[in-house]
This record gives C-alpha cells, structure tokens and sequence, in this order.
C-alpha cells in the first residue's frame, strides 16, 4: 500500500470518529478502535488516527473561530462533515510540522469528494489554503475577559473555565487548560504476581518504548512509543496493568488488609481491584461489583490475564440495597460515576459534555454514597473517589454526607506527595501532581 493511501486511509479513520462523537455523543478511543481494527491500521498510521482525532477534540473552538475568520457562514451552519474535514485540515496545517500544508489542502478537498460533497471542494480548499498562508500569523483573538480568552485559545467551554477559575486561580487554571491539551504518556503498574518491576522494564525497553520509573508510585512507569499496549506480550502474559497514578493511589488510600473483605461497588474496568488484590498479593476476598453485565466480563477478564483469584464480580446497582451486604465489609470503595473532567487530556470530547446533565451528578452520587455506607462494618472504611475536580461533585457530597452521618468521620491518612490530609480528603490536579484531576475522600465508620 502506497504512503499516500496509507495516510489517507488514518484520516478517513479520524473524521469518523469526529463524526460519532458529533452525531450520537460517542466516546472517540471506541470509534477509533473499531475503526483502526476495521482498516487494518499499523501502529504508525493508527497513532496518526488518534493523534489528529484527539488534536481536533482539544482545539475544536479555537480551529471554528480560525474556521469562521474565512468562511462566509458560520462554522456551526456548516454540514458536519465539512465542518469536520475542515477541522482535520486546519488542525494539521498548524499543529503538526511533519505534514505538508499543501498535501493536508489536498487530502482535505479529495476527501470532501470521496463523501460527494464535489460542490464544497472549491470552499475547502480556499479556507484552508488560508489556514496554510497564516500559519504563521493567525488572526488574533478577540479581546475579553480572563475567561473568555483562555475558553477560546484552549477550547474548553466557557462555563468550565469559569468554574475553574473560582477554584484554582488564573495560573493554576491556564497551566490545567494547557496540559488537557497535551499528549500524555501512559501510566502501568507491574503485577507482582508475575514478576518484578526490573523484570518488565527490562521487557518493555526490548520493544524499543521509552520507559520511565514513575516519580512517586513504587512498580509503576510512565511510558511511551508502546504502540497498541494490548499487543505486547508483557501485557497478553498479564505483567502489567494500566492505570493512572491518582487512580492507582485510591487503593493505596484504601490499605485494605491482607484478610479484610473489601466491596467495590462501581468497580468496571476493575483497576482499582486489580490494584488492592496486587497489593495484598492476591489475598483475602473482593467482590467487584457493576450494573452492566458487559462491563463485569471485563473485570473477570482482566483478573483471568493478571492471574488474580480473590476476585469475584456481582451485578448491582450501588444506588440499591442488598441486605446480605449490610455491615460485612472492612472496606468498600465507590469510584462513583462523575463528569469527568479530570480526565479530559485522555477523553478529550469530555469538555463538551451539558452542563445541565453535569449538575444532575452529585445527587446519584449522594445516593451511591448513602446506600454503600450501609456495608461498612463498625470500625471499617469507606472510600469516595471521583475522576472530576468540581467540588459539588466531591467536597460537598462528603462534607453533607458527614453532616447526615455522625457514625461516620474523616480518617487522616499521608502520602509523600498529598502531604498530611488531615480531612481525609485530597484533590489532585494534573499541573501540580502529574495526574489526572481526581478526587479521594477516606471516611471511618466509628465503633469498634
């Protein structure tokens, strides 16, 4: 297969997956995995696949204001897929050195012919031959508040950047915009059921990736130049697993013991389980729970590959009772549904998410959190953890929980880089912790 088809063939793979997430809400690494499988993409073209799917993602409002610079009708008034190929097109021209101008200008009006759309060539190629002669000197931005400057040089919505602002400051909220927009390296921690951290660094260099001891997690790495993870052998022989550090850190919070009964009752894909079973050398009991039977053939795959016994998985809604669980767990932990929006350097599209149904949230999370309560034993704790930095959706959830809840009470706990958490609780933020935004919260039940 020539260069040029292979290319094109990573860029119809991309406007796909722009196309789903517009059209039916989609979640793009699932579109693109299915459409990488589907063409038969190597590691090379599937990682161009995702890097200019996910490059448009984080720079969709500021590529539709550059868009609007140029064309007579407004971006949105456009048919989604010239406004997508649009996109791919301004995206390469001015992000990525390695392409051409000139070839991502005609790979743009061939693929507006490719979906029939031969009338809207001529304005393709005149818009992003804009894009390719001001690369260099792009229109400036429209001046306005702190707000809405950074909502438009970072696309992320403006709603979000004010609610940031009021929690971190300008700085802080810039250097978090900035980073959501950056190619993250991918976090693992070793199995050591399955051997040790020297052994699977060794394994990973030999595959030519890039391998780094992570700076603050014991057996974890950041790493990069992997490919497709799923494809490696270390991974098929269950050596390692991947999961971020501020995720990784819940089940470091948590300290089961070796005998406790430990219930995780949102616990789909099952890495924090993973990580507590890892941890306790695969002692004790787990019972991993989801309300998608699909999503617990993922938790039971995943421990068959790590070699993991001490888990077992039951269908369950965590916002409902089940009465032989009252009082029989040392530990549960509820990694409850959340907005998202620590992780939207992985998933970007989560910025776009409506805030109407964001600030519907904290009321299924206060549920989860009452009903779990329930299973702690007398004595034993109970872990809440989001993956957002919203405090509606984190401090205030727990801080009314313990106003309803006298039998319950912070538990401090301290780790070299949170510091002393008197509270219990801790939010991370990718610029000062190098972690996905994520929020942990460890709570006592009173009583011996």
């Amino acid at each position: 297969m020539s260069e040029e088809k292979r290319v094109q063939g990573a860029r119809d793979i991309a406007l796909d997956a722009l196309m789903q997430v517009e059209r039916a809400n989609a979640w793009s690494d699932e579109g693109l995995r299915r459409g990488i499988t589907r063409g038969g993409l190597d590691s090379r073209d599937a990682a161009l696949a995702a890097r200019i799917a996910y490059g448009v993602m984080q720079n969709r409002m500021l590529l539709d204001f550059y868009i609007g610079c140029w064309c007579s009708q407004r971006p949105e008034r456009l048919e989604s897929v010239i406004r997508n190929i649009l996109r791919l097109g301004g995206y390469q021209i001015l992000f990525l050195d390695k392409v051409p101008p000139r070839a991502a200008v005609n790979e743009a009006v061939e693929m507006t012919k490719r979906h029939r759309r031969e009338k809207a060539a001529g304005m393709v190629n005149a818009i992003l031959r804009k894009f390719a002669a001001n690369r260099e000197d792009m229109p400036p931005l429209p001046k306005g508040s702190p707000a809405q400057t950074l909502s438009l040089r970072y696309s992320h919505p403006r709603w979000l950047v004010e609610r940031l602002l009021s929690l971190i400051g300008e700085e802080e909220t810039e250097a978090y915009l900035r980073m959501n927009n950056q190619v993250v390296p991918t976090t693992i921690q070793t199995n050591p059921l399955k051997g040790t951290p020297e052994e699977l660094e060794k394994l990973l260099r030999q595959t030519g990736a890039q391998v780094e001891p992570h700076p603050w997690l014991a057996g974890c790495f950041s790493v990069s130049g992997t490919g497709d993870l799923e494809q490696l052998s270390a991974f098929r022989e269950g050596r390692f697993t991947v999961q971020d550090a501020a995720a990784r850190l819940v089940a470091t919070v948590a300290t089961p013991a070796q005998e406790d009964r430990v219930l995780d009752v949102c616990a789909a894909p099952g890495g924090k389980s993973f990580a507590m079973a890892m941890d306790r050398r695969d002692r004790g009991q787990i019972l991993s729970c989801d309300v998608h039977p699909h999503k617990l053939k993922l938790i039971d795959s995943g421990a068959q590959r790590l070699g993991i016994t001490s888990i077992r998985t039951a269908l369950a809604d965590a916002r409902e009772e089940h009465a032989a669980w009252l009082e029989q767990a040392d530990v549960v932990v509820a990694d409850v549904p959340c907005s998202g929006l620590g992780i939207i350097r992985k998933k970007p599209e989560t910025r776009y998410k409506d805030p109407d149904e964001i600030a519907k949230l904290p009321a299924l999370q206060r549920a989860i959190l009452e009903n779990c309560a329930r299973y702690v034993k007398k004595g034993g704790t109970l872990v809440y953890s989001t993956c957002t930095i919203l405090r509606r959706e984190n401090e205030d959830v727990v801080r009314a929980f313990l106003a309803a809840h006298p039998e319950f009470a912070p538990a401090p706990w301290s780790h070299p880089v949170c510091g002393e958490r008197a509270d219990g609780m801790v939010t991370l933020l990718p610029p000062e912790h190098d972690t996905d935004g994520f929020f942990i919260a460890k709570l006592k039940r009173i009583g011996n």
